[in-house]
């Protein structure tokens, strides 16, 4: 196999008990965390951000990951954390939403470090086993040939369920005219982070091994964890135009206490926030958390703060008693933002 078909990265190392204390402690508040085991409590449910759409989230004290990068390679430094830290938080399960290099550049790494379980698609497991020199553990869920709107159930353990849903990346369609049309979405581009955050050398050198890693299908997740539901996905396509039967299998899935959802897309420059609207109308969220929506390119991407006011506006769109709560994280100082989205198990 030749070196342009290797897409591996120095193993991270496999984190100790001390390591995963500070980690879960960092990302989830030290109230949550027993300073002796490193156990994450169980009454609530904790979410934090580390950059484009991943997260770390302990599910009634169950740590999962839901994408695995680090932003880095255009900058450096910019999240606040490390691969090997996020190792550390030695989840029992990593989410892939779809695999390109944005959601999945660290999946491998992570995975072997911390001895997780990957999930996705046939494809996504491929490119995470290429990222490594060892064994995965990795569930397959459908291919890059499966049907959008395809559905797949299973227990994580007793007490957590999750399914798993088949959708579409984003992408360009025609502009949609007429009364409905959302207007376009067309931040500045930030270069500001490039200055202050400059990259270094290994973090540039990752991001062109990982670069062209495929997207391998894309899958939407939602977690029920006794009577909470929280559902996320990394991309949002334009179902209205090319996959509507994913929106009757949204509709069909219980009512979300929590959705977090991509916003930024290529169809904001023609169509807005119309796709990323499409989900929350399906989806029925009691609260939104926007994700994928930070400056994780500069040069293409600008901070979130440019999304704050189209997002309101587009959310605005929907009837009154259907509007969910917005929780806008802004970078860069909503990264690991522990307490920042806490929910309590009834």
């Amino acid at each position: 196999m030749s070196w342009r078909d290797r897409l591996t990265t120095p193993d991270l190392p496999v984190p100790t008990l001390t390591e995963t204390i500070a980690a879960r402690r960092r990302f989830f508040g030290d109230a949550a965390v027993d300073p002796r085991s490193g156990a994450v409590r169980a009454d609530q449910v904790l979410v934090a951000w580390f950059g484009c759409a991943s997260f770390a989230v302990a599910l009634g004290g169950t740590v999962v990951l839901l994408d695995a990068w680090v932003p880095r390679g255009v900058t450096s430094g910019y999240v606040p954390t490390t691969p090997a830290e996020v190792a550390a938080l030695r989840p029992a399960a990593i989410f892939i939403g779809h695999g390109h290099f944005d959601h999945a550049a660290d999946a491998g790494p992570i995975a072997l470090a911390s001895g997780a379980v990957l999930h996705g698609t046939a494809e996504h497991c491929a490119t995470a086993r290429k990222q490594v020199d060892g064994e995965l553990r990795c569930v397959e869920l459908g291919s890059a040939s499966s049907q959008p709107g395809d559905s797949y159930e299973f227990e994580l353990h007793d007490g957590l369920s999750v399914t798993a849903v088949r959708h579409i990346h984003s992408a360009r369609t025609p502009r949609h005219e007429g009364p409905g049309a959302s207007a376009p979405v067309r931040p500045t581009p930030c270069l500001c982070d490039i200055r202050t955050h400059p990259p270094t050398l290994a973090d540039g050198a990752h991001l062109a091994r990982n670069i062209a890693a495929p997207e391998g299908g894309v899958l939407l997740y939602q977690f029920r964890c006794g009577d909470f539901i929280l559902t996320w996905h990394d991309s949002s396509g334009p179902l209205l135009d090319r996959a509507p039967q994913v929106l009757d299998a949204l509709r069909a899935l219980p009512r979300s206490d929590v959705h977090i959802g991509a916003v930024q897309g290529f169809n904001q420059f023609t169509n807005g926030l119309r796709d990323p609207r499409s989900y929350i109308e399906a989806l029925r969220p009691k609260v939104f958390v926007p994700n994928h929506h930070d400056n994780w390119l500069p040069v293409f991407t600008a901070r979130g703060e440019a999304f704050r006011t189209p997002l309101h506006d587009e959310i605005a769109r929907l009837p009154e008693a259907e509007r969910p709560e917005i929780r806008m994280f802004l970078d860069p100082a909503d990264y690991l933002a522990s307490g920042r989205l806490a929910f309590d198990l009834s």
